[in-house]
């Protein structure tokens, strides 16, 4: 058992890490279960198309609205207590959609603003809780340490979660928003133990938030192969998220799998990723960290184009359970070369450019593979895809050599009068 436990979770990580990956795993799953949850509730009190659609848009949009300024606010106050407190403000409109279910006041309106109020605790706590990795494992461990933290996002969000909300919701509609804050408020006491030293990671700020959004903006233009990473992320999660938002369409159409089809579909990416998850630790030592970013940015290419040549269903399952695999380690790895490469009083405003990025190529990739669909037919955004994504492999496929070893680039000068605590 104890060789199990150090294959999973090494020593040398350390307890904090261990507190860290708990307190993920117990939110991971009280979001998957609301990720089943929501949507249902929204289904209960209206069967307009618009409506249903606005509730996940709503959930999406605080992270353009105040992505930045959480990034910096990140890098201003203590990350653990931003955690706690943005953590403890989702339990209060929790619980206020709750009251509102028992006591029958529940509306169509009051789950929009409570979806929208939620998305935006996740964005300050998301953005908060990213910056605590680089500060609880060494450099060289953490691409392993935010490995073992998606296995937990893919096992008990994406697969376990999702099944476990929807039952919850037949038992009854404030039930599964119960459990979930059972999990917030576990994951707020895990989080609380982790040791950290008080205060922020900077020293005195006299700067408005404005100026520090600035400040990491120019931190991110002035270092070539994380600025270049970034803008790779966004192009592919565009050509991505074009694909992706016409899939249930490409599913029944094309493939003519049925709605069963389709959640197999996304069941096996989930189980492409969670396959590859034991094996990140090897790749990364085996294999130049070049050559792993350049055969998966391929390998999305490539299942652009072979979703759009196949009718078959079992090839398209066996492209998503490819995808799985080899998105994982591209998520891992280009998380782990910007937390290796960003200092510590930078990473909230990086990281959160890159979540402005990431979000941002969804809803406009979202919003471009409709209308392709719409006016060239259901594998057009595939074809659009293929090429998309292929022109901006071509044009960083030298660059890749030097994005993945960005910590040894020359970094741009830290702003003035901030200090690193710890």
């Amino acid at each position: 058992m104890s060789r199990v436990v150090e294959a999973v979770l090494p020593a040398r990580l350390g307890p904090g890490f261990r507190l860290l990956m708990s307190s993920s795993w117990v939110s991971n799953l009280g979001d998957g279960i609301a990720l089943a949850a929501g949507p249902l509730l929204v289904a209960s009190q209206t069967r307009d198309p618009f409506l249903v659609s606005l509730a996940v848009l709503l959930q999406r949009l605080p992270w353009l609205l105040f992505g930045l300024h959480a990034g910096a606010i990140a890098d201003r106050l203590d990350r653990k207590r931003l955690v706690v407190a943005s953590d403890l403000c989702r339990v209060a409109v929790l619980a206020g959609l709750c009251a509102t279910i028992v006591t029958g006041w529940v509306d169509t309106g009051v789950v929009l603003v409570a979806m929208f109020l939620i998305g935006t605790a996740e964005v300050f706590a998301d953005t908060a809780t990213g910056t605590l990795l680089p500060m609880l494992v060494d450099k060289d461990d953490i691409g392993i340490a935010f490995a073992r933290l998606q296995f937990g996002f893919i096992t008990v969000n994406q697969i376990a979660g999702a099944p476990l909300g929807a039952a919850l919701f037949a038992v009854g509609l404030a039930v599964p928003f119960g459990v979930q804050i059972g999990c917030v408020l576990l994951a707020v006491v895990l989080v609380a133990r982790i040791e950290l030293l008080a205060g922020p990671v900077r020293g005195e700020v006299a700067t408005h938030v404005r100026r520090d959004i600035v400040d990491g903006v120019k931190w991110l233009l002035g270092h070539p192969p994380i600025r270049t990473l970034a803008l790779v992320i966004f192009a592919f999660n565009i050509t991505w998220a074009s694909a992706w938002s016409v899939l249930v369409l490409y599913s029944l159409d094309v493939l003519h799998m049925g709605p069963v089809g389709y959640g197999l579909l996304t069941t096996a990416g989930a189980v492409g990723s969670l396959v590859s998850t034991p094996w990140y630790g090897w790749l990364e030592r085996h294999v130049s960290l070049a050559t792993l970013m350049r055969v998966c940015l391929l390998l999305e290419v490539l299942m652009h184009l072979g979703f759009a040549l196949t009718t078959a269903p079992w090839v398209a399952l066996l492209i998503m359970f490819g995808f799985g695999a080899y998105a994982f380690v591209w998520g891992t790895l280009s998380q782990a070369v910007r937390q290796r490469a960003v200092p510590t009083e930078f990473q909230g405003r990086v990281g959160s450019v890159y979540g402005v990025g990431v979000f941002g190529g969804m809803v406009l990739g979202s919003g471009l593979g409709g209308l392709i669909a719409a006016t060239w037919g259901v594998t057009a955004p595939f074809w659009v895809g293929f090429v998309g994504s292929g022109i901006t492999l071509a044009l960083v496929w030298r660059q890749l050599a030097h994005i993945a070893h960005a910590d040894a680039t020359s970094e741009p000068a830290t702003e003035p009068g901030a200090s690193q605590v710890g």
